[in-house]
């Protein structure tokens, strides 16, 4: 089976997502279920509504029917797969849950949700607690939304919807940061992730603090670590964003980057280039055809907050992503 889970979170909060609606939140809120770090435990902490919990939780059911929760992605796309966790939830879980899918324009409201045409991406299955619980989806629609449906009742922590990310060109500027996770930008490859995985570069915003970035181990050998991302469309770069915020006694020296066209030839980008500790570096690049894929080299190794790639991508290449 498909390790899906080494894909984007399209629901995460990082990406913008959010709750659009939930029919109950009597314990604990539905947003809980988009947040980006993993849900954590708190034992024998109690408010005025029994144990807080770092998910979302319903009242316990005294009539038939089920709970509910829509989520909009944060990135829309395809989704190759769910996770519905149950961390911390043991004796409250619900035994059974669902996922539905809809794509749908602009920023529809819960009204216009509910009554949109909805397509079940994972069938009405049994969920264990305290447990991460994966669903493979087979379809390969673009979507914007879903919505999580529990039986009866009880507590859901996160709500993981990984796949492909496919934004709309529509709404993308003629110049754009063509290696944004939020975009379609991912790592495909590198030498080493030993302390921060590199697609962390990608993501939105500023990193937060030295663990949201990629950091590699110590080299103790004369080679140097590398990172290869795929483009979200073959694109023409005029610029890179190279930030070593938070990465002071660890940061590479230098740095060079690499396109590499959908050819298989090999241009450079940016020479080797000395860097400084805990400084967002912006660099021309040298001007070059079009490039599917760019490769981040460090010397000898360290730590990188962020990679960002601007340029002027292959709008046919977006609007096939769509189509398709």
């Amino acid at each position: 089976m498909e390790d899906f889970t080494a894909l984007p979170d399209l629901a995460s909060r990082a990406f913008g997502g959010g709750v659009v609606s939930a029919n109950d939140e009597f314990f604990a809120a539905a947003d809980h279920l988009v947040l980006p770090h993993p849900a954590g435990h708190a034992p024998r902490t109690f408010d005025h509504k029994g144990q807080v919990y770092d998910g979302w939780e319903t009242r316990r059911r005294r009539e038939p029917g089920h709970d509910f929760a829509v989520v909009r992605l944060g990135a829309p796309g395809v989704i190759h797969g769910v996770d519905v966790d149950t961390a911390f939830f043991t004796g409250n879980y619900p035994p059974h849950a669902s996922v539905e899918a809809v794509e749908v324009p602009g920023y529809p409201g819960p009204d216009e949700l509910a009554g949109a045409k909805w397509t079940e991406l994972v069938p009405r299955s049994s969920l264990q607690g305290d447990s991460s619980n994966l669903f493979p989806v087979a379809d390969r629609r673009r979507w914007t939304h879903v919505r999580l449906r529990i039986f009866p009742d009880g507590g859901v922590a996160r709500l993981r919807v990984h796949g492909e990310v496919v934004p709309d060109p529509a709404l993308l500027p003629k110049v754009f940061d063509v290696a944004a996770a939020e975009y379609g930008g991912r790592v495909v490859d590198c030498s080493n992730m030993f302390y921060g995985n590199p697609q962390r570069m990608l993501m939105p915003g500023l990193a937060r603090n030295m663990g949201d970035g990629w950091e590699t181990s110590r080299r103790r050998d004369n080679a140097n670590d590398w990172v290869l991302v795929q483009l979200a469309a073959a694109a023409r770069l005029r610029f890179a964003d190279l930030d070593t915020s938070h990465f002071k006694g660890n940061a590479p020296g230098w740095a060079a980057l690499t396109g590499i066209t959908a050819e298989g030839d090999q241009l450079e980008l940016l020479p080797r280039t000395a860097l400084r500790p805990d400084t967002p570096h912006r660099f021309r690049l040298r001007k070059a055809p079009e490039v599917t894929h760019a490769r981040l080299d460090i010397f000898p190794d360290g730590g990188m907050a962020r990679l960002r790639l601007h340029g002027r991508a292959d709008r046919e290449q977006l609007w096939a992503r769509m189509r398709r």
